[in-house]
């Protein structure tokens, strides 16, 4: 949802050649009998190639050091492929990973489903009252822990501070003002203001709950999406592109967002931690002070970015499970997440991090920290993964002017009525 899905699958062995399989291999059942752990532990991987995929290779190869027989299959997933893969494997009981990094609304749908083992009272669950409780919310459902936090995020607007120096402007703190700062921009330096990426409804959300709105109501069980504040949220980020503060593409948005940004050819992008290390590699941030980041503009009714993140969970059908919750337990500790902190400017998600030195003088991580306390937690349903697609279509569709605002929140919001049964 948040990379490129376009992105190239990496796939690499570490310690032995990897091979296209899962956890059903018959070199995956390990045991503690020698008191020791061993076996094989096949982990799919969902983060940036290029980037946040060598940290994490690397801190897997740490696992193995202290853990010499036990041999971890390393394996990135594209993340726009990730979720139907995982549930095609689990279904049929060939292929699926022993581990997964698992988005937040992933977690509670692959649960729904049977496919991920509990993880109360396991070595996986280490310490867990260190966790951010926002971080937590997502491993839950039916009263069980099915995924431990890795990284939480969210999202801010990512600026070019020698543009907005040229152009004379400030970060905006409102979408009215953000329109005004985008034409300055344009007349002053000749640049664009906004690049917003078209092909994923991921960035479609801080405009909904800045209009206060919602995807849907869980408790109350209503779809929400079509409502008069929806309908405002469409609106607004058409007039965006309409007014030429924006830019758009309905496809490859992340790829062509991240060059335009790393080239100077716009001003501004809506963002998260996650994209700070690939944009630190672009020419117009080779000074890294060249890049500001400020809250994401706040619409009529207030400002609002979504909660996102990602867990490890760990595949109810693995042949090795003890090794499987080791390897989770040491992706999410305290020594762990301050290397990705530290390298990649991630989240973490245990609190008794953020106090480590590497880790508080991190300014992105500083601007962060705040924005993810206040940010709005999408609901935790098994459907809720499966909200995106319909929205994703009609976002796209209102932003390249093929539908009105009105007509794409009505046709979220009736696909979303098909997909939650009894939902008004």
């Amino acid at each position: 949802m948040r990379r490129g899905i376009a992105a190239t699958a990496l796939v690499a062995a570490l310690g032995v050649t990897l091979a296209a399989c899962g956890s059903d291999g018959s070199d995956g059942g390990g045991t503690k009998s020698s008191g020791e752990l061993s076996g094989t532990v096949t982990w799919w991987d969902t983060s940036s190639v290029g980037s946040e995929d060598k940290v994490f290779k690397k801190l897997a190869e740490d696992f193995t050091k202290k853990h010499p027989k036990v041999t971890v299959k390393y394996v990135n997933v594209p993340f726009g492929e990730a979720q139907n893969k995982f549930k095609n494997a689990a279904q049929s009981g060939s292929g699926a990973p022993d581990v997964i990094r698992s988005e937040v609304a992933w977690t509670p749908d692959f649960a729904n489903l049977g496919y991920l083992a509990p993880l109360d009272g396991t070595a996986a669950l280490k310490d867990d009252k260190d966790f951010l409780k926002q971080a937590a919310a997502s491993t839950k459902y039916n009263g069980k822990t099915y995924g431990v936090p890795q990284v939480i995020d969210s999202m801010g607007i990512f600026y070019n501070k020698k543009i907005f120096k040229e152009a004379g402007v400030e970060a905006p703190k409102t979408v009215a003002e953000l329109k005004t700062v985008a034409a300055k921009i344009k007349e002053k330096t000749g640049k664009t203001g906004l690049y917003l990426r078209g092909d994923d409804a991921y960035w479609f959300l801080s405009f909904l709950y800045g209009e206060g709105g919602d995807m849907v109501n869980a408790e109350q069980k209503k779809i929400t999406v079509d409502d008069a504040a929806g309908v405002k949220a469409f609106s607004t980020v058409k007039d965006l592109v309409d007014s030429k503060a924006a830019i758009t593409d309905a496809t490859n948005g992340w790829d062509n967002m991240q060059a335009a940004f790393k080239d100077g050819k716009v001003a501004m992008m809506i963002n998260g931690p996650w994209a700070v290390a690939d944009t630190f590699a672009g020419k117009e941030f080779a000074d890294k002070a060249n890049l500001g980041i400020a809250p994401v503009p706040a619409g009529s009714a207030g400002q609002g970015a979504p909660q996102g993140g990602h867990n490890l969970a760990v595949y109810a059908g693995s042949k090795n499970l003890d090794a499987s919750y080791a390897f989770v337990e040491y992706m999410t500790s305290v020594e762990a997440q301050t290397t990705a902190a530290k390298e990649l400017s991630l989240l973490p998600t245990r609190e008794s991090v953020y106090i480590k030195p590497d880790v508080a003088s991190n300014e992105m991580i500083s601007f962060f920290k705040p924005v993810v306390e206040k940010a709005v937690e999408r609901p935790w349903i098994p459907e809720g993964g499966s909200l995106f697609a319909p929205l994703q279509t009609e976002y796209t569709k209102v932003l390249t002017n093929q539908a009105t605002p009105e007509q794409g929140a009505k046709a979220t919001g009736d696909a979303y009525r098909k997909l939650l049964k009894d939902w008004k």
